[in-house]
């Protein structure tokens, strides 16, 4: 769309940075000429993937997250490595944290959890189906792994087990998805619903 004016980056000076991030101090300018300074952090993409059986069952790990100090499940996942195909990390990240091996990869949705702070691409894809490895995932990475009923995931976000913005997202688009292909009428379009509100 034109006719727009955009905010304007006028400086930018670096903080710090490591392998994973880029904190900067970002001096910007609005369209009507005020000025503030704000952080902002830049972040390499990360890549989850919603695994989903032909039972509508999906795979979650169970872990602790220190900076919130809460055990949570969530989706496996996690950085692409530089010129990594981002498919192909979603794919390593699920067997290295749960000893599954997906059969295939499909893009789900991509988005930014922060966008008004932070530049971290998060990119999710859905695998259908996944076979045993018969390795044992690292406890560092996850200390359960499970498969749980696609509404069952999304009861858990409403009780605040599943929080991560990524799992979040996948599992409610996953939802819609599965919901928008059950075939009208009773027991099909719109059942996943009533499975949830039945409680």
């Amino acid at each position: 769309m034109g006719g727009h004016t955009k905010w304007t980056i006028r400086g930018e000076r670096l903080v710090d940075d490591g392998p994973y991030f880029r904190l900067s101090t970002v001096d910007v300018e609005l369209p009507d000429a005020k000025t503030f300074t704000q952080y902002v952090v830049r972040m390499p993409p990360a890549a989850m993937t919603l695994v989903l059986d032909a039972d509508h069952r999906v795979l979650l790990m169970y872990r602790h997250r220190f900076i919130v100090d809460r055990w949570i499940w969530e989706l496996p996942g996690g950085y692409v490595d530089g010129a990594e195909d981002c498919a192909a990390a979603a794919a390593r990240e699920v067997e290295e944290e749960t000893g599954w091996r997906p059969r295939s990869m499909e893009h789900l949705v991509t988005f930014q959890p922060a966008i008004g702070s932070m530049d971290h691409p998060q990119m999710v894809y859905l695998a259908r189906g996944a076979d045993p490895t018969g390795t044992t995932p690292d406890v560092n990475e996850a200390e359960l792994v499970r498969w749980f009923p696609l509404t069952e995931a999304a009861a858990m976000i409403d009780r605040g087990e599943l929080v991560g913005a990524a799992s979040v997202v996948a599992v409610y688009r996953a939802l819609n998805m599965v919901d928008a292909q059950r075939p009208a009428g009773p027991g099909g379009r719109g059942s996943a619903d009533r499975d949830r509100a039945g409680r």
